[in-house]
């Protein structure tokens, strides 16, 4: 699946997107194998409630499961202005 960075998550992780194979079943478990990478990915991801999430351009929640999922985007919240 197609794993997209915005802002700050690009920052820390250095890239604005990649390919991943996963056995995740959720947002959650992606994350978690993420982490379990390198600590620059446990630097992103250090606080996930400082976090939003998209699934195939869909807002959603960690706990959404990834079935069928193309691609999943990690951003912080967005403000107006």
């Amino acid at each position: 699946m197609n794993v997209l960075y915005f802002a700050w998550v690009r920052e820390r992780i250095g890239l604005p997107r990649e390919e991943v194979d996963s056995t995740a079943e959720t947002v959650s478990d992606l994350v978690d194998e993420l982490v379990a990478r390198e600590d620059r990915y446990a630097a992103a991801f250090a606080d996930r409630s400082a976090l939003r999430v998209a699934i195939d351009q869909e807002l959603s929640d960690f706990d959404a499961p990834l079935k069928g999922a193309r691609e999943v985007a990690f951003f912080p919240p967005m403000t107006g202005g």
